[in-house]
């Protein structure tokens, strides 16, 4: 009788424990789909700026027992839900719409996120100057810096547009020749020198643009993707090589597929993090079931 209580307080003990689980997962999918909705918005520092207040706020009341400030903190927790409300109505009203369309959510989940519109700027704008036969480099920057080429362009800082690529790379315009540097959904600079590659191996068809795209994937982790002022064709250069013979589409899923800039990659990191703490757990688990039962 003993044995058969203690074995069916084990049984819900991790009954228990597996509901623990799932509960934090569930938290963790809302808590990030939530914050997915309202990515790239003006939404985020907001929400950033309030975290960051009310938490060296809490820090600062048990710190030094700041009663006072502990109350009012306490006091206008349900104040602030109240208000986040009114302040994220737009992100709230765009996430119930797209959570009502789930077809069109699901076949375009990366124009939910900085990358993807960063991708379907430059796919969109890469076939249109492939269209006018203007000659285009553009570099997009991931984890290592490109500061040093950047300087020797002009400096932009700009929003990254089809409109103003194509103001940049128009035939007559001062800085169409050189390369554009682009950092997360910004032009950080334009008409900017690149190494050209030291590969004595390519073939002579491949003019200085193409050269400069292998030149700055050989010295960095950043792709590159090149418009021929001669025949429209659109490449892309990564890791020291290049694709050629691209169209719109092509280049749109090479990009999904390869181009994720630092601060994704950070999230993906998270997330993987997230999962192998999971599995773990899990493991664990699973392994005291099997120490108890042997």
């Amino acid at each position: 009788m003993s044995e058969l209580l203690q074995n069916l307080l084990y049984g819900l003990r991790l009954l228990v424990d597996w509901r623990g689980l799932v509960e934090f997962l569930i938290i963790t999918v809302v808590i990030y789909v939530g914050l997915s909705f309202i990515q790239g918005t003006t939404a985020m520092p907001i929400l950033r700026g309030l975290a960051i207040a009310y938490v060296v706020g809490a820090v600062l009341a048990n710190l030094f027992a700041f009663s006072v400030i502990g109350s009012l903190l306490r006091g206008a927790l349900n104040g602030l839900l109240l208000a986040l409300v009114v302040i994220f109505a737009p992100e709230l009203r765009r996430a119930g719409e797209q959570l009502g369309r789930p077809g069109q959510l699901l076949r375009r989940p990366a124009t939910l996120t900085a990358a993807g519109r960063t991708i379907d700027t430059i796919a969109t704008t890469a076939r249109r100057l492939s269209e006018l036969r203007w000659g285009a480099l553009i570099v997009l920057e991931r984890n290592t810096g490109l500061g040093e080429y950047a300087e020797t362009g002009t400096r932009l800082d700009a929003l990254l547009s089809e409109q103003m690529l194509l103001n940049i790379f128009f035939p007559h315009a001062p800085l169409h020749d050189g390369a554009v540097i682009v950092q997360g959904e910004r032009i950080v600079a334009a008409g900017c020198l690149l190494p050209l590659t030291e590969n004595t191996h390519l073939g002579a068809h491949l003019g200085t643009r193409h050269r400069a795209a292998i030149g700055i994937t050989e010295r960095t982790d950043a792709l590159c993707v090149v418009v021929s002022e001669e025949n429209g064709q659109i490449s892309i250069a990564n890791n020291g090589r290049m694709v050629r013979n691209l169209d719109e589409e092509k280049l749109r899923k090479v990009l999904q597929v390869i181009y994720q800039p630092a601060q994704q990659r950070g999230r993906l990191r998270l997330v993987r993090g997230i999962t192998s703490w999971l599995r773990d757990v899990g493991t664990w688990i699973r392994g005291g079931e099997a120490r108890r039962h042997a």
